[in-house]
């Protein structure tokens, strides 16, 4: 009789194959370990600076004044008394306590308004930053990566935007396109994302000619992937600052826009 031989292979316990639910679940932990380890590094630096971390705590306050708002308003900032006309704020004479900071010419109460008023001008600052910020990163990025005569043109027409006053085109813009939340958001977008443009551009034009992008080009990566992550993560800090800083510009444009009309 011939005996049947069986390989040495066959008597191994087989491995068992990776489950990719458990790689993902390991992976998510160690992201979040290094999350919490960069949030207690910013909190420990914030600790470290009291001007900064008075600085953060004035915004908080005023995020959670725009959240809250219908809740915490004293008066209802939309229903005016004649009678309270021009009203002195509380501690001056003829001053009421239950209108701390007065009234308008029409007998609104200041405060309840100008509560009210954070939500419209950190919609109109967030919004015309983000527009701002993808127009003049996306241009950017493609006028520095691949320059040729997109870049000229672009730079020249940058270029001509910026020999106009803000505010002025702004309201020339405001003007055309007639009043609105929208409309307000368009216009200070129109020559807000300039700046992005030129940073981005600039950033570009610096890590492009990098050993990074060049490995990057030999291992065969098409152009908007080597942009969009290779280049774009390390010159996203420097837009980010540029945003904070533009946030705050924004908003002043928009008041004075309010203010004359």
């Amino acid at each position: 009789m011939e005996t049947k031989k069986t390989s040495t292979s066959s008597l191994q316990p087989s491995r068992p194959a990776p489950q990719p639910f458990q790689q993902n679940i390991y992976l998510l932990g160690i992201k979040l370990r290094l999350l919490r380890h960069n949030c207690q590094y910013f909190f420990r630096q914030l600790r470290r600076h009291p001007s900064a971390l008075l600085g953060a705590l004035i915004i908080i306050l005023y995020l959670l004044a725009a959240v809250f708002a219908p809740f915490i308003v004293p008066q209802d900032p939309f229903i005016g008394i004649l009678s309270n006309r021009l009203l002195p704020p509380s501690w001056a004479e003829g001053g009421q306590q239950e209108y701390l900071l007065g009234c308008d010419e029409l007998g609104r109460d200041l405060l309840s308004r100008i509560i009210c008023g954070t939500r419209v001008s950190i919609g109109v600052g967030l919004l015309s930053v983000m527009v701002s910020m993808v127009i003049g990163v996306t241009v950017g990025l493609a006028a520095g990566y691949f320059r040729g005569w997109f870049d000229e043109l672009v730079s020249r027409f940058a270029d001509l935007l910026l020999a106009f006053p803000y505010l002025i085109f702004a309201l020339g813009v405001m003007m055309v396109t007639g009043p609105g939340f929208w409309n307000l958001i368009m216009a200070l977008s129109f020559k807000g994302w300039v700046e992005f443009f030129r940073l981005t551009r600039g950033e570009t034009l610096s890590e492009k000619t990098k050993e990074y992008v060049e490995a990057a080009k030999a291992s065969g990566q098409g152009h908007i992937t080597i942009m969009l992550s290779e280049i774009l993560p390390n010159i996203i800090h420097s837009v980010i600052v540029l945003g904070t800083l533009r946030m705050g510009f924004m908003i002043i444009m928009e008041a004075s826009l309010s203010f004359l009309g």
